[in-house]
């Protein structure tokens, strides 16, 4: 009986010393090619050969799932029109907000935005920009409205790292929205 405490006792104070034993290395360890948290996407369409603006947001305080957004604008423009459109992403679940464009232009290679008008006669997105690598990025580029009419425009954000190949097909959603588009 002796002898069981006894060993029982020597491996407690073995484990114990093992234990404190490990040190932290002081790095923060990041786990590779996770998704951003997108708490805001704001959308700025400057109309070609003018100096007007018009800004378009989404934001989710709390990023997809849980509350419910608590801003989602219809997007309005005008027909047969042009404009350079630009994106802008923000995680302000934390202080100072976090500006997710900068990290996306930085890992430009690992992203690409993709716009789809429903119908598809509402607006023709031709991209602005490329990665390293010559394939697109999306955040910034030109936008065609058409014909009057009312749909959807869904932007998505693919997170594609090692991946991509300049289709939204490899990888995963960082983004992905649905607003409704209104040319009139």
């Amino acid at each position: 009986m002796k002898m069981n405490r006894k060993l029982t006792w020597m491996l407690l104070a073995a484990m114990t010393t093992a234990f404190v034993q490990c040190k932290d290395s002081g790095e923060d360890l990041k786990p590779d090619d996770e998704n951003e948290l997108i708490t805001s996407v704001t959308l700025k369409f400057i109309e070609q050969g003018t100096s007007n603006v018009s800004t378009f947001s989404y934001k989710d305080a709390d990023g997809d799932g849980g509350n419910a957004p608590t801003k989602f604008d219809t997007i309005a423009l005008k027909p047969n029109t042009t404009y350079t459109l630009a994106i802008e992403l923000l995680d302000e679940s934390k202080s100072p907000a976090d500006d997710i464009t900068k990290e996306v232009e930085e890992e430009s290679d690992e992203h690409l935005f993709v716009y789809t008008p429903t119908p598809a006669a509402l607006l023709t997105y031709t991209y602005g920009d490329k990665d390293k690598n010559n394939y697109p990025i999306g955040l910034t580029g030109s936008a065609k409205t058409g014909a009057a009419g009312d749909g959807k425009l869904k932007v998505q954000l693919r997170h594609q790292p090692g991946a991509k190949n300049g289709t939204p097909t490899p990888g995963s959603d960082d983004v992905n929205l649905d607003f409704i588009l209104k040319v009139k």
